[in-house]
């Protein structure tokens, strides 16, 4: 998966408050908007409501610096009876140039659930996108 070969999921700016006093972004920050990208995917492929049981590990090869714009890409690659895996990459882009980065990845779990919290069997319609 490359960031020009994937639509983004979630793409945005990293602002001061988003970043510790040497101007680098927090990571859970970051992970916090793989998070959401990956529950937007999830929310499509499951046809419904989707919430985050597990995420692999992941490490940070790239800073992202205030002013970069980052972008979170995502695809499903595991579907189950009533869970979906998830692969997020995030990328960074200096707002004055060109080239993207890759700054890190991860796997998210998710389960579907019903109207009342428990999990629940994903429609084949929809694991079949």
């Amino acid at each position: 998966m490359k960031a020009d070969a994937a639509s983004p999921a979630i793409r945005v700016c990293a602002m001061p408050a988003d970043a510790n006093p040497y101007g680098d972004i927090f990571g859970g920050w970051l992970m916090s908007q793989m998070d959401t990208a990956a529950g937007l995917v999830a929310a499509r492929a499951a046809g419904g409501r989707a919430v985050t049981v597990a995420v692999d590990g992941m490490s940070f090869v790239r800073p992202v610096k205030v002013g970069d714009e980052v972008s979170v890409v995502g695809e499903v690659v595991r579907r189950g009876r009533t869970s979906l895996s998830i692969h997020i990459q995030a990328w960074r882009r200096d707002r004055h140039e060109e080239g993207a980065e890759l700054v890190t990845e991860a796997t998210f779990t998710f389960v579907a659930l019903d109207a009342d919290g428990r999990p629940r069997r994903i429609d084949e319609a929809a694991r079949l996108d």
